[in-house]
């Protein structure tokens, strides 16, 4: 967001004895090395400073990384030139970036122009947001005991838990930990449990990097490796170490932060300085969709918590061991940064020098999303994993192709793993294809780049998997669509609760006695395990649920050919 600066100090300038040239004025403006705005004349490096505190005083829309081009004078880009997003996000981020707005407005070549009509909308978490312009609003049906009174309180309750009135709880929560009280000084501001903190001007020595087999070692820095030089409240940050653990907060990375004796960027301190803007993550496991997508869901939401959603970043995996990473959804990155993920490990033997640093959301925070997270019963569709799912796909170029006339597009994605496989799967899709409006495609997604699973997804009308990570996918199907979990194996609110969120429709196998199990199941360790083992089905029943589900695909209002559903 645009810095706000409310309160300053003005240079005092004596009053001219006589009328005075443009040549006069300019010398004395250069000799006191002062600028005349509409506030009047102000000090070059008052203006540094206040824009230095601007960035920790104002957690809700303070200095997100786009605003460097504001500050940047040699920066002669449109400030609107960064804006890539989908169209409906465009007068949602013009609306936390006003400046923006105005440089689009007087410039006759803005392509944005038409949703400076529409300034008004914004996502729900700004201080200035009102209710009626908000994205969106998350639907409960009833309010259960133990949680709400009414409906009314489910969803705000629900808001809060999962959509953007999540984002406007982190922005309340952040405090300065570290201040800065004079030009090129650094900062450091948190949220509670300092699971998430913005820094500038941050100083990490790794010339003698602790590397062993643990990933998230908690003491591989020491007093005086991390810091900055700014006025440190030790306490405060001492005080927000309880949910110290690897993938729930930055506590162990943080906690020897120290109040250094000189300026980082200065003097020769830093073998290496990054001045791209950097986002520091720990992640999940890279090899399991649901697990990996935490990682990208909280880094989506960390942007709306800096207002920022500039690829021209720099996104390091914090990792203190020496192994790689797998990734088999790498291409994801690619909505967030212009560039290859670095590994931490890339800087050691060198003092790094950052000048801007955003220590993102984690995947597996206490009441974090999306992993194991409680929710209000009967309550679904948040607007805020919606937008995840439009980001991803517009940065993607993920497209909707053209649907044929009256036709249900129905995916069945197989398993081809040791456990949970469907026995008679051919038989199921042969009822499938006896129906004359379904267009049924089977796919293995093991065998298909990451990208091309995304568009068979989200040209998908309905979407049919036994459980396991695969189903993660529901993120990226068309808001009409149904998710169809075959079979849940006693997981019964992990897809169901993820599907909630994104705000498509959900199923699932109902009758036990016409689904067989192979076996009992064997887990390694825990025995009998409904997880391990295989399954065939019962295809009447099958069948009952499937055109039970494209009841449903029709009859949503974001359905193409509503006046086809009385075929099935």
């Amino acid at each position: 967001m645009a810095p706000r600066l409310s309160c300053f100090v003005a240079e005092r300038r004596p009053s001219p004895l006589k009328k005075e040239s443009k040549t006069d004025k300019r010398k004395w403006m250069e000799d006191h090395e002062v600028i005349e705005n509409e506030f009047g004349f102000l000090h070059r490096s008052t203006i540094t400073i206040l824009l230095l505190l601007q960035f920790v005083m104002e957690p809700a829309g303070g200095f997100g990384l786009e605003d460097q081009n504001v500050v940047d004078s040699a920066n002669k880009m449109p400030l609107y030139s960064n804006i890539r997003l989908p169209d409906e996000h465009i007068p949602y981020f013009l609306h936390n970036n006003m400046h923006i707005a105005v440089t689009c407005e007087k410039d006759s070549l803005c392509p944005f122009k038409k949703y400076l009509r529409e300034l008004e909308s914004c996502w729900g978490y700004e201080k200035d947001c009102k209710p009626e312009y908000r994205f969106s609003y998350p639907v409960c049906t009833e309010a259960t005991s133990g949680w709400a009174n009414t409906v009314e309180g489910a969803e705000e309750i629900f808001w809060k838990q999962a959509d953007f009135g999540y984002v406007k709880e982190m922005l309340l929560e952040m405090q300065t930990l570290c201040e800065p009280v004079s030009a090129g000084d650094s900062s450091l501001a948190c949220t509670k449990y300092t699971r998430y903190c913005r820094a500038t001007n941050l100083y990490i020595d790794l010339r003698n990097p602790r590397r062993n087999t643990d990933r998230y070692r908690e003491d591989f820095l020491e007093e005086g490796e991390i810091g900055g030089h700014c006025k440190l409240n030790k306490k405060a940050l001492v005080d927000e170490g309880e949910h110290k653990s690897p993938l729930q907060s930055w506590f162990a990375e943080l906690q020897t932060y120290s109040q250094l004796n000189f300026q980082p960027m200065e003097g020769g301190n830093c073998d290496l300085v990054i001045e791209k803007p950097t986002y520091f993550m720990k992640l999940d496991a890279g090899v399991n969709m649901y697990h990996h997508f935490c990682d990208f869901v909280n880094l989506y939401i960390s942007q709306h918590i800096n207002n920022s959603f500039n690829a021209d970043v720099n996104i390091v995996m914090w990792d203190t061991s020496s192994y790689g990473y797998g990734d088999l959804f790498s291409d994801t990155w690619k909505a967030f940064s212009d560039y290859n993920i670095i590994h931490l490990k890339t800087f050691d033997h060198k003092r790094v020098c950052f000048k801007e640093a955003v220590f993102s959301l984690l995947p597996r925070m206490r009441y974090g999303l999306f992993y194991n997270t409680p929710l209000v019963p009967d309550c679904f569709s948040t607007g805020m994993f919606r937008a995840f799912s439009q980001h991803v796909l517009f940065r993607l170029n993920i497209t909707k192709d053209v649907p044929l006339m009256g036709r249900i597009r129905v995916t069945f994605l197989v398993r081809s793993t040791q456990y949970r496989r469907v026995l008679n799967q051919q038989e199921l899709v042969k009822a499938l294809k006896m129906v004359s409006v379904f267009d049924v495609r089977v796919v293995d997604y093991k065998d298909i780049g990451f990208l091309e699973q995304l568009k068979i997804t989200h040209n998908s009308d309905i979407f049919i998997s036994i459980h396991g990570a695969g189903l993660t996918h529901l993120f990226f199907l068309p808001d009409w669509a149904v998710i169809f979990e075959l079979y849940n194996c006693d997981d019964d609110r992990c897809y169901l609760d993820l599907a909630r969120l994104r705000g498509v429709h959900y199923t699932t196998w109902e009758k036990r006695d016409k689904v067989i199990p192979q076996d009992k199941g064997h887990h390694p360790t825990l025995g009998d395990h409904p997880k391990f083992t295989n399954y065939s089905f019962d295809v009447t029943e099958f069948m009952r649920l499937v055109l039970s589900a494209a009841q449903r695909v029709t009859q949503h209002p974001k359905w193409h050919f509503t006046q086809y559903h009385t075929e099935l």
